[in-house]
């Protein structure tokens, strides 16, 4: 994956940068040493790396002021980095740049449950929000399955979603506001603890902007209450296109679970070794969960059960008890590290529609043998967001770039059903040279022109999200204008 050459002129001015950068900031706060930085050359896409010039790592919003003031008069080009968990690659920084880490900015500002909403520091954990409110019957809805580790300030990047999102949304349908520093230092306020703010919609501007507009350091976040109950139920189906012809089919019938994950046989083989939660031998596997009272939860469970048959499982199990429950979704929580133990892979993040799951399913298969690779598919089923775990060997020469291909036919097939490339981890370096497939050279021309007047000398989380030419053309012209 091609990433531009560092800028010279700031790699001669590193001490100086560096020197300015340790005058606004704690002792320790900035990190130069070449084996340090190290620590920050790539995310969870660990095929690809860099060194940055420098990382460093505020406490506070004002600190974030101040070190985008000093990039910004420098020219040096700034990584915002949360938990350093995406998988698109969203926070691979360049030579010649600053990882802004907002890691030591974790603390709860403010709480509310009378008007159900938290405000946190972006550092905070996604399970941590739920963590900080769980005591009082509450949680925060969208959950990725990294949400031990994941930052918020990573879930607005990628707009994050997760396994409940089918009913609940994902980050952008439960984010109320934000603060946010632009690239000069300039601290705005987006929204707030309350519903649809007059005038233009920045704060759906930002959330899923990926970097590219500023650096959000405090966000306020909907909280819910906790229903009654919820109840998972494991089927077991003789293939992918049955599974997803249920999954279609349940949709269709107007029925909302809280969440419809899917996990095929490569993917359950490795999941129950790693997990032991006692899957069934089959083909494919969906995890469908249902929440409210018990009667609700009986008559949800009763028209799902009744669509299921029509499929012929190979097995249904309801849950009978928490300890049931936990084990059902053990396996599905764990899937991701658990290929990361076998495999190297890469995860995919193309959206379709939920009536083409069955079609995109045998497409994926013939792909995995056309280029001979394995491939496990676990995924939110329910919104069609399609996760293929692509696997390759990173010490066989020729493998990657194999994997890339693939991936990148995958994502077209999303596209040419009428989904999109990405549903959740974001564009990245990824998919960044995809973009042409789904938008046209007007579409990408608008979302540039958004960045212009955030970020007007293009420094912010470079190489990303725009197809590179485009992007370093961009860059220069605007660059040149200043």
């Amino acid at each position: 994956m091609q990433m531009p050459d560092p800028d010279a002129s700031i790699l001669a001015r590193k001490a100086r940068i560096v020197s300015r950068l340790q005058a606004v900031l704690a002792q320790g706060a900035v990190i130069s040493d070449e084996s340090e930085t190290r620590a920050y050359e790539c995310d969870a896409l660990t095929a690809y790396c860099c060194p940055p010039l420098a990382a460093v790592l505020p406490s506070s919003t004002k600190e974030v002021s101040a070190v985008l003031k000093i990039c910004h008069e420098e020219g040096v080009p700034v990584v915002p980095r949360g938990s350093g968990t995406s998988l698109a690659g969203g926070a691979l920084p360049t030579a010649d740049s600053v990882i802004l880490g907002v890691a030591r900015m974790n603390d709860v500002l403010e709480t509310d449950y009378d008007n159900r909403f938290i405000r946190v520091q972006t550092g905070r954990t996604n399970l941590s929000v739920t963590g900080a409110v769980e005591e009082n019957d509450f949680f925060y809805a969208p959950d990725p399955s990294s949400q031990l580790a994941c930052a918020i300030a990573g879930n607005i990047a990628m707009n994050s979603g997760g396994a409940h999102c089918l009913k609940y949304g994902v980050t952008t349908n439960n984010l109320l506001g934000v603060t946010l520093v632009l690239m000069d230092g300039t601290i705005v306020e987006l929204g707030g603890a309350h519903l649809d703010p007059a005038g233009l919609d920045l704060l759906g501007v930002i959330c899923g902007s990926e970097g590219q507009l500023g650096v959000v350091t405090e966000a306020t976040l909907r909280i819910l209450r906790k229903p009654e109950d919820a109840r998972p139920v494991l089927m077991g189906f003789d293939s992918n296109e049955v599974a997803g012809a249920c999954v279609s089919d349940i949709i269709k019938a107007g029925v909302l679970p809280v969440a419809i994950e899917f996990m095929d046989r490569p993917i359950l083989e490795i999941a129950e070794n790693f997990s032991g939660a006692g899957y069934p031998e089959c083909e494919a596997l969906l995890i469908i969960e249902v929440e409210g009272s018990d009667a609700e939860i009986e008559e949800q469970l009763d028209k799902i059960l009744s669509i299921a048959r029509q499929h012929n499982p190979v097995e249904l199990r309801e849950a009978q008890s928490s300890e049931d429950a936990q084990r059902i979704w053990l396996g599905r929580k764990s899937a991701f590290g658990a290929v990361g133990q076998v495999a190297d892979y890469m995860c995919l993040d193309g959206t379709i529609p939920v009536s083409e799951l069955p079609r995109v399913l045998t497409g994926i298969t013939e792909l995995s043998n056309k280029y001979g690779l394995r491939v496990g598919n676990v995924f939110h089923a329910g919104d069609g967001n399609m996760h293929p775990l692509i696997m390759f060997d990173a010490n066989k020469p020729g493998d990657l770039e194999l994997c890339e291909e693939m991936g990148a036919e995958v994502l077209r097939l999303c596209v040419e059903v009428g989904g999109c490339l990405t549903g959740e981890h974001g564009v990245g370096i990824e998919k960044r040279d995809l973009m042409t497939d789904q938008f046209t050279t007007e579409d990408l021309e608008i979302q540039m022109a958004v960045k212009d007047v955030f970020d007007p000398k293009w420094l912010l989380n470079p190489a990303k999200v725009f197809p590179l030419a485009t992007s370093e053309t961009r860059r220069s012209q605007q660059m040149a204008a200043e």
